[in-house]
């Protein structure tokens, strides 16, 4: 019996390996990228060199990637949700700044891809230069100075994707090399800053016209600390993470599991503790590895409404099982129905469990140290990104690893009863408040076929409840296979047909919307700011305009978010010196994916929300970021080192205001 409780654990554990295998898989780099035998160094070699500045532009940075034959790299340009763009990132230097837009010649190839559902997938093959303008800084003498960087590229060939690799480069001044009047960067005028501002569009032969690229914006990067204390601002991250709204509900069933270790040996308690530990950080394994293989960030799995509705489903399930509905078959996730069984010994699946279910419910949270240290560690290295997520896995575990320990820690809760029968159908109660919460987070046309689905789901739990635990095994399989037909007509019926009917009526209620609502700003309450919704036109006509803009990055699905907006952002105090100085507020609203919205995150070097930035009007391009928290202080001081707007349509407005 012992070594059978031991192979089930194990069993367990193999299978989340498992899973995470599978995950790197569904991630483009993919199973035989993680172990092919070429380096990237074989396909993708780069090379780097600078013009020169002219009276005509200024000095001209061109980045080259030689490929070599059946291999490809993506864009710089590549939509989210699908292979991971090429990234070129500057070194710091008070020498030189970009200047203006990125180019590139030629233009990627432009396909739509069906693995991607039909995404525009945009490749480079043989060869291919980008070209960044730069400001050199006055007195610099360029026969010395060298512009270091790195090329972020993952090479993919039709057969698999090799992991993707930071290449280094180091350019110096081109010699004998003159700028033609054929530069590839567009004619145009120049904007605030010197910043290049393109007058026309370059048209693409595969589709339509494509946008001139955006600046990579220069950011100053206030996180150059070592890994070592990264890693530190990550545990104490996880550490408060357990204090979080999100992770409640199962943090309530275990504090059931302590009630029934109380009175066990220090060895079976730190046993189980572990257990739910490794739990815990398995799931902090597979969030890295999408992090390393998918560029996914913290909380971005809320983004999209598959996830969301999965997640719902489970956890719809689970509430069921507490309420008595059916028994998940997992030895002592939540023990069985009747109150004199509650006390049995948890087992230790059920602990691991118990740990992923904490571990997934926690993603929507962010607090003190944790947005700061996951920041640091998006494109870092694979195995610094592994071992940032790991210490906040850690730092979220170690209460419970200290419980193990010292069992005598919780000597204060009461003795096993009939009373945790009640406690455990009032958790199933919260957890069903959890699945309206998730709710939320589904794009409309979903909730009512996601409805429609749980209810179908809550059928099937139902007949596989209602078969005796002490039936034959034939018995329990029939009622388990109808049941699972049952669920999967019931989805198919729902995401197929009615989620179509849905979608219908829900356009047709946003064309209404928008014939009411054309060219008005979000509506206002109270002492809320004048927020605009945000979108890459309005955003670069302000700047262009030159307003100082304030972007709050949020999300529905974000609690830390909507705390901050609501006791830090949409205040008095704030509305007065918003209006005063005149900033544009723009909402970036990332609750399902955002193409414009991720690609600015990308840019200001975050994966995950809430982030505040501010883009001074006399110098947009070193925007002031404020990462996860942060008080109205550190906001208001923020604004007054951006300073005012400086558009010229502000400054007569407060003239005119003079006057009257």
């Amino acid at each position: 019996m012992q070594g059978l409780c031991l192979r089930r654990p194990l069993a367990m554990a193999f299978s989340v390996g498992l899973m995470i295998v599978a995950m790197s898989t569904w991630s483009q780099a993919g199973i035989e990228g993680l172990f092919a035998q070429q380096s990237e160094k074989d396909v993708v070699s780069v090379s780097a060199e600078f013009a020169a500045p002219t009276s005509r532009q200024p000095a001209q940075l061109s980045i080259t990637a030689q490929i070599e034959p059946t291999w490809h790299i993506y864009s710089i340009t590549q939509p989210p949700g699908g292979p991971v763009p090429t990234e070129i990132r500057l070194r710091s230097s008070k020498a030189f700044q970009q200047n203006g837009d990125v180019h590139v010649e030629p233009l990627p190839d432009r396909k739509s891809e069906p693995a991607f559902d039909n995404l525009v997938v945009e490749t480079h093959h043989d060869r291919v230069t980008w070209h960044v303008p730069i400001a050199i800084a006055p007195g610099v003498d360029l026969e010395t100075l060298t512009i270091e960087g790195l090329l972020r590229v993952q090479p993919c060939n039709p057969d698999n994707c090799l992991p993707p690799k930071e290449l280094p480069f180091a350019a110096q001044l081109a010699r004998n090399v003159a700028v033609s009047a054929k530069s590839p960067i567009l004619a145009g005028s120049a904007g605030p800053n010197g910043r290049q501002r393109a007058d026309r569009e370059t048209p693409d032969a595969d589709g339509p016209a494509m946008r001139p690229k955006k600046p990579t914006m220069v950011v100053d990067n206030e996180l150059q600390q070592s890994l070592v204390v990264i890693m530190g601002l990550g545990f104490l991250g996880g550490l408060i993470l357990n204090l979080m709204p999100c992770v409640l509900p199962v943090i309530g069933l275990k504090i059931l599991s302590f009630v029934q270790q109380a009175g066990q040996s220090r060895g079976r308690a730190l046993a189980l503790n572990a257990w739910y530990s490794l739990g815990l950080l398995s799931v902090f394994i597979v969030l890295a590895s999408l992090a390393v293989f998918m560029s996914l960030g913290w909380g971005q799995l809320f983004s999209f409404t598959g996830f969301n509705v999965a997640l719902a489903a489970v956890v719809f399930a689970m509430s069921l099982s507490l309420l008595g509905v059916w028994e998940i078959p997992v030895p002592g996730l939540f023990g069985s129905g009747k109150a004199s069984d509650l006390s049995e010994r948890e087992g230790a699946a059920g602990a691991f469990f118990k740990g992923v279910l904490t571990t997934i419910l926690a993603t929507p949270c962010s607090g003190p140290f944790l947005a700061s240290a996951l920041a640091w560690a998006v494109g870092r290295p694979p195995l610094e990104t592994y071992a940032v997520f790991a210490s906040v896995g850690i730092g979220m575990a170690s209460p419970y690893l200290l419980i193990g320990v010292f069992p005598e820690l919780i000597r204060f809760l009461p003795k096993p009863g009939p009373w945790m029968e009640t406690f455990k159908q009032v958790m199933g109660f919260v957890l069903l408040g959890t699945v309206a919460y998730l709710l939320t987070l589904i794009r409309w046309a979903y909730i009512v076929p996601t409805v429609t689905f749980l209810f179908g789901l809550w059928a099937a739990c139902w007949w596989i409840g209602r078969t005796p635990g002490t039936s034959r095994f034939g018995q329990k399989a029939r009622a388990w296979l109808s049941s699972a037909a049952f669920a999967t007509v019931v989805g198919l019926i729902t995401f197929g047909p009615l989620t179509s009917v849905t979608s219908g009526r829900f356009e047709r209620a946003i064309e209404t919307a928008r014939g009411k609502a054309a060219g008005s700003v979000a509506s206002q309450s109270g002492d809320a700011l004048p927020w605009r919704p945000f979108s890459r036109r309005v955003f670069d006509e302000m700047i262009a305009a030159r307003n100082t803009v304030l972007v709050d990055f949020t999300a529905d699905w974000c609690m830390t978010c909507k705390t901050l907006e609501k006791l830090v952002l949409n205040t008095p105090r704030m509305s007065h010196v918003v209006h005063r100085n005149g900033v544009v507020a723009l909402r970036a609203d990332w609750t399902h994916a955002s193409p414009e919205v991720t690609e600015m995150l990308e840019q200001l070097g975050s994966k995950q929300v809430p982030v505040i930035a501010i883009f001074p009007a006399e110098d947009p391009n070193h925007p002031i970021i404020l990462r996860g928290g942060y008080t109205q202080e550190m906001l208001l001081n923020a604004l007054e080192k951006a300073g005012p707007s400086k558009s010229p349509h502000l400054a007569a407005a407060k003239a005119e205001s003079h006057r009257k």
